[in-house]
């Protein structure tokens, strides 16, 4: 077990980012993006609302959406900040779908006194990705590049409508800001910006022993204070366990899944060796121990996995198998 937690598992990420205690962090964090980023407002994140992060359609049939970290600043502006480690071949396409529930709520009934006349506050979707992306890879030229191949300045995207005539801005109130983690390289010596210190806390807290004498700044004295494992209660180390048992299966079936897909194509073995992977993982070593683990979770912490699993695009038979509910269960939800 290493001293501090992997942000990278679902609890460790929501310790961090996810909680009123941290919000300072979380702040932090976003701030760094935003100073990076030329075409962002360089107006400081003062302080955050965390609203809730379970989102139901406008039917129960519709597919809910479940929110990492959703929050709102004082100016109104909306943030989606999620950590994903699986691939998934509709990952835009949902990061779309799920920035369309904040505008959504934005709606006002008309009145005599105050009609609606369609104005929306700021939506922001924070994507900090365990994969690349696949167009970064340039696959429809036959030119795949290795991560070692690519720039750390090739990280970062900000994703805004464009006007492909102008080549200007169209509408500077909803931005993507995706990183994808595998291509950031720099080590304690390299790191000059806040956002390059982010980076490696998040790439490298998992291995670290103590906190490298770089990162000086109050916000990570207090991040590295509640990162570490010694401090955890029972309770929270115990579900902290499970979520990183959970990331395990998940790295093995990815593994399994780039072994499966070559010679096909990317999105075709990927899908195919998601699936088999993540049951064959589950088969493999700590086999019984986890088996164990799992049958003491209560089924609400089962349903909630699920559930998570579920609005990530994961088929119903590998969710039934990795949380052990029924596949009538997990269609309900």
């Amino acid at each position: 077990m290493s001293k501090y937690l992997n942000p990278y598992t679902d609890f460790g990420f929501k310790k961090l980012f996810g909680t009123e205690l941290n919000k300072d962090l979380l702040i932090s964090f976003l701030n760094a993006l935003f100073e990076k980023c030329n075409e962002l407002p360089k107006d400081e994140i003062e302080d955050v609302t965390y609203l809730n992060a379970e989102k139901l359609g406008r039917a129960s049939s519709e597919r809910r959406a479940i929110f990492d970290v959703y929050c709102t600043t004082k100016n109104g502006s909306k943030f989606i900040v999620e950590m994903q480690n699986v691939f998934q071949q509709f990952f835009k396409d949902r990061s779309v779908y799920y920035s369309s529930f904040p505008i959504r709520e934005m709606a006002r009934k008309d009145t005599k006194e105050e009609p609606w006349n369609y104005e929306l506050s700021k939506v922001y979707t924070v994507g900090i990705l365990n994969f690349v992306f696949k167009d970064t890879e340039d696959e429809d030229n036959g030119n795949f590049k290795t991560v070692n191949e690519f720039s750390d300045e090739d990280l970062f995207h900000v994703v805004m409508l464009t006007d492909l005539t102008t080549k200007k801005v169209f509408y500077k109130k909803l931005a993507y800001l995706y990183l994808e983690m595998p291509k950031f390289k720099k080590n304690e010596s390299e790191l000059e910006s806040m956002y390059d210190k982010w980076l490696f806390v998040l790439k490298n807290l998992a291995r670290l022993m103590e906190r490298p004498k770089e990162l000086q700044e109050v916000v990570f004295e207090k991040l590295f204070r509640q990162a570490e494992i010694a401090m955890f209660t029972p309770k929270e180390y115990s579900d902290y366990e499970e979520s990183l048992h959970n990331l395990w299966d998940i790295t093995n079936a990815m593994n399994d899944a780039e072994t499966k897909g070559f010679g096909k194509g990317k999105e075709e073995g990927l899908q195919e060796g998601l699936q088999q992977g993540l049951q064959q993982g589950r088969a493999e070593g700590r086999a019984e121990g986890r088996a164990e683990g799992r049958a003491e979770g209560t089924q609400s912490e089962k349903l909630e996995t699920a559930k998570r699993m579920k609005a990530d695009g994961l088929p119903i038979e590998v969710i039934s198998k990795y949380t052990q509910l029924s596949v009538e269960d997990i269609k309900k939800l």
